[in-house]
């Protein structure tokens, strides 16, 4: 890689020491194995097997069948030489209910996964919830409800008493607003639901949910291990009348309404209304809790999102499914992102 060094000339631009290469992926694209050793469903077994919601008719009833292939796939991370593997635990293997007893095979499999990592040298770096809600609790109202955001916390707690010991570094929850927006408000991703006031109140209690599971695991983890959250914000530009003022329209609803809260404490008051949660539903405590220091933010995009202002029309860098959520604009998601 070159770029010009300061003084103006070309040279090669290097990663700073001890940056950290790897690889990620999310329990419901890899591991396969949904029937087995006890595991619960979770809303992506449900939303993949509906017809027409899933290109192809596809499912993770198999994926990489990596519950059966831990050595061979950790073999295959150490020879590209990666230094931290991202993986996320299915919350339905280990807890199939979502509360309850704890599904002890579903432990033992990530405890295999940690073991070998650690075996290679591998960081392992897991991630709490990527989107698999049991469906248990999406029958009792999932995210909607303020019971989803305390049960996660619960999850989490039983993950650091068994796994803390070896993980490198824990992740809360990934991209929480595309479990609300796509999950809730346009029905694209699982529960695919279509409701603008369910969607504003998972809002809340999933980022709730970051904020009781951080306490958890900062409760059961030694002080050294980082304990962080993955949020996706995308740059959003404009062209047209009213473009700058229509990007950061844009920046408020899609980006800020999660960022603001985990970072500052409050919710942008800039956002549309439909997209912020009832004053209601927000407790004393909560946004103090939400808000609590975070070790690290986790950036996962995959490019700007640009609107034609005032005509729906928007593009970005992948196949898109435009929801309109203002009268004056649009604004789109990267279509076919699964967990």
């Amino acid at each position: 890689m070159n770029a010009l060094t300061t003084n103006g000339a070309s040279g090669p631009r290097r990663f700073p020491d001890g940056f950290l290469w790897g690889a990620g992926t999310s329990a419901y694209q890899i591991e396969g194995a949904v029937d087995e050793d006890g595991r619960g469903r979770s809303i992506w077994d449900v939303f993949s097997h509906a017809p027409g919601n899933v290109r192809g008719g596809d499912t993770g009833d198999v994926a990489c069948d990596s519950y059966h292939r831990i050595a061979e796939d950790v073999a295959c991370l150490a020879e590209l030489g990666a230094g931290a593997y991202r993986f996320s635990i299915a919350w339905p293997r280990v807890l199939p209910s979502g509360r309850g007893p704890v599904n002890q095979a579903g432990l033992d499999y990530y405890r295999a996964l940690v073991d070998a990592l650690c075996a290679h040298g591998i960081v392992p770096v897991a991630t709490v919830y990527h989107w698999e809600l049991p469906q248990a609790l999406e029958d009792e109202g999932g995210w909607a409800i303020r019971d989803t955001a305390e049960l996660l916390a619960q999850y989490a707690g039983v993950l650091a008493d068994a796994l803390g010991d070896q993980v490198g570094m824990w992740t809360t929850l990934n991209e929480p607003q595309q479990s609300i927006h796509q999950g809730y408000r346009i029905g694209t991703h699982a529960p695919g639901l279509r409701d603008v006031g369910l969607a504003a109140a998972a809002t809340h209690h999933i980022l709730l949910g970051h904020g009781l599971a951080l306490q958890a695991l900062r409760a059961a983890l030694p002080a050294t291990v980082p304990v962080g959250i993955a949020l996706d914000p995308h740059p959003y530009r404009a062209l047209g009348e009213d473009a700058e003022a229509v990007a950061a329209q844009l920046d408020a609803d899609h980006n800020r309404v999660c960022m603001d809260p985990v970072l500052h404490g409050a919710y942008p008051l800039e956002a549309h209304p439909d997209l912020l949660p009832p004053d209601a539903l927000i407790r004393e405590g909560d946004l103090a809790a939400i808000s609590a220091p975070v070790d690290f933010v986790g950036v996962t995009t995959t490019g700007p999102i640009t609107s034609a202002a005032g005509t729906g029309r928007t593009c970005g860098s992948a196949s898109l499914r435009c929801p309109t959520t203002r009268a004056s604009s649009s604004t789109c998601r990267p279509s076919g992102r699964g967990p």
